[in-house]
This record gives C-alpha cells, structure tokens and sequence, in this order.
C-alpha cells in the first residue's frame, strides 16, 4: 500500500471516533501541505470523510486568488497581433471538483450558483461598464485556458463511498500550480438541501533554492526586477563572446 493509501486507511478508521464527528459531515486531506521544488512535475491529494446518514457529497478545491489578464488576438495581413485585452479579479489560481452524482441530480441550479460550484459558475471582478457579451466571451476563454493547462477541472471527479459512510475523492495538482492556500470544501445535501459543510485548508509553497528566489521576488519587487535585466544582459553578452569565438 502506497503512504498515501496507509494514510486514508488509517485517518478513516479514526474519524468516526474523532470528536467532530458529531457534525454531519467531516473531512480531511492525505497532506496539508505541497513543496514545490525545481523538479516538481504534479501531486495527487486525496480527500477522505465521514457523514453522518444518507446523502450526496460535493467536494469544491479552490486556488489562491489571483489576477489573470486575457488577451484576444486576431490575423492581421498573416501575422497574429493582440487586438483587446480584460482583466480580471479573483480568479481561483486552481479548481477541481468531485460529486456523487451529476450535479443536476443533487441539488437545483441556485444552490449551484450561489456556491459558484463548477467552473462556469465562477464569479471573476472585472471593470464596470463593460459589454456583457464581451466579458463572457473573454471569461470562458481563460476558464478553456486554465482547463488545458490542467489548472482546471474538465468534469468532475467522482466521490467514492468506502462502506455506508466514509467516502473519498482525489485530485492532481499539475507542475504549473501556483503557490499560496488553497481550500477543500465538502458539501452534504439531503433531497437538494444542505445538511452538512467542512473546509480544510492545504498550502502550496516553494522549498528549496526556488524558495528563496519566490521570497525575494515578492519582499523586494523593485529590486529582483532590476537584478532579472542585468542577468540577462550578461547572459546575452556571455552568448555574444561565445559566438564571436566560434
């Protein structure tokens, strides 16, 4: 058995007897926390729970917030150029979801919405007094751009029952996932309605040399700005004396 699998194994013989227990529904990850190094290619997390009697579980993991600019580009005498762009705010970094059933099936299109539960329920920040259309078009853009890259469900994974209570799900974290806390929330619904909610958290960081590298480039902007050119200039005079040589 893999460590992952002795720790699901050993953390489901210990909920029902842990003190939460007496809440409809608990839940808790394999790992708490991801180190990103140079090497890191992806992780798979898995979710493992409890509930208290019947019902349908959706499990909703989240990315840190982030602002991701699109960009629309068009053909232009054969050469493709950037014709507009949008912003946009809060958008989660990551998104992954799990159901029993089809979510159809769970609960009505309201709950759904209400809880932004599936990716194109998500609600971004965009600037006032935009076209709608335009806004849509370029926001199911960035969602197809995240779902490629893997930062973003295509579908949903299923929840599986392990006995008449316990249940587990797992999700992959791809290489390019981005630092910060992330969030797994577990929703219990009984003939469409909430019954039962729990959120743990996982954090996402980077360890090693690419730490140190993420912390100065964040604690000191201006700086690591200034310190990226002049790499560059002597890595492209570097280059310049090797060629000349050659």
């Amino acid at each position: 058995m893999t460590r992952p699998g002795v720790l699901v194994f050993a953390a489901t013989l210990m909920l029902p007897f842990a003190p939460a227990s007496a809440q409809p529904v608990v839940a808790d990850l394999s790992s708490n926390r991801v180190s990103i190094t140079s090497s890191f290619t992806g992780a798979d997390i898995v979710l493992f729970g409890v509930r208290e009697g019947g019902g349908d579980v959706i499990v909703v993991v989240r990315g840190p917030p982030q602002e991701r600019l699109v960009r629309q580009k068009q053909r232009v005498a054969g050469i493709w150029v950037n014709r507009k762009q949008m912003i946009f705010g809060n958008v989660p970094g990551y998104y992954a979801l799990a159901t029993t059933r089809p979510l159809a099936e769970i609960t009505d299109p309201g709950f759904l919405v209400e809880n932004q539960i599936g990716p194109d329920r998500l609600v971004f920040e965009v600037a006032a007094g935009l076209d709608p259309t335009v806004i849509e078009d370029f926001r199911a853009a960035l969602i197809r751009s995240h779902q490629r890259s893997g930062l973003y469900a295509a579908g949903a994974s299923p929840v599986a029952y392990v006995g008449g209570t316990l249940f587990r799900s797992e999700f992959h974290l791809p290489g390019g996932a981005p630092v910060g806390t992330y969030s797994a929330s577990v929703y219990l619904l009984r003939d469409g309605e909430l019954v039962g909610f729990d959120t743990t958290p996982l954090f996402v960081t980077k360890a090693g040399v690419g730490r140190a590298v993420y912390d100065y480039a964040h604690d000191q902007p201006a700086a690591y700005g200034i310190l990226a050119v002049l790499l560059a200039l002597i890595a492209g005079w570097a280059s310049s004396l090797i060629y000349r040589r050659a």
